[in-house]
């Protein structure tokens, strides 16, 4: 009986150890003390969604507030120079703060709207140029007429659109809805 036993127990061990090397990976979801901020963000202009955002988020900084990559700052990964340009102060009193998800979740926001309009004119997807101009600068996206021929900033986007329909499904389970195809 007890070798019985112990030969039950090690197979549920490793149908156990299997299952869990087996198992799909856990989607990313909006971290809760965000959710609505990345929500209101989402509204400042009618190329941005939800799950956009939080894609985008998610491939610049993880959701740290404190990242830093000696070249950008806070959870939106600002440049200094982009910060100085566009950074305003959402949360209310004080000066804006790159390092406050309040203040750059929503200036994240206003600039990719921005971002929308500077590629209007460029050929290809809208979304997927606006998120190199947010890693590249805007000015490479218009000389090279497209996604530039960078590959930080090739993986970037395409990171980011694959991340896109994974926070569509989790931000939908998030609010107690059903995902949409477009990701809104």
């Amino acid at each position: 009986m007890g070798l019985i036993l112990g030969a039950v127990l090690v197979i549920a061990a490793v149908l156990g150890v299997v299952w869990w090397l087996t198992r799909p990976p856990a989607l990313p979801t909006i971290p809760r003390q965000y959710l609505a901020t990345v929500r209101s963000a989402a509204q400042t202009c009618p190329e941005l969604s939800v799950p956009l955002l939080a894609a985008q988020l998610d491939a610049e900084s993880h959701w740290n507030p404190q990242a830093d990559s000696g070249q950008a700052q806070g959870i939106a990964q600002f440049h200094p120079s982009t910060w100085a340009e566009w950074g305003r102060n959402h949360a209310g009193g004080g000066a804006a703060d790159v390092w406050n998800p309040a203040d750059a979740i929503p200036t994240q926001g206003a600039y990719m709207c921005h971002l929308f309009k500077q590629v209007k004119g460029v050929a290809g997807d809208p979304t997927r140029l606006a998120l190199a101009a947010y890693n590249a600068g805007p000015g490479a996206v218009l000389r090279a007429r497209g996604i530039p021929q960078i590959p930080e900033t090739q993986n970037y986007v395409n990171r980011i659109e694959a991340l896109i329909p994974k926070y569509a499904q989790t931000y939908a389970q998030q609010v107690g809805a059903s995902p949409s195809p477009s990701g809104g």
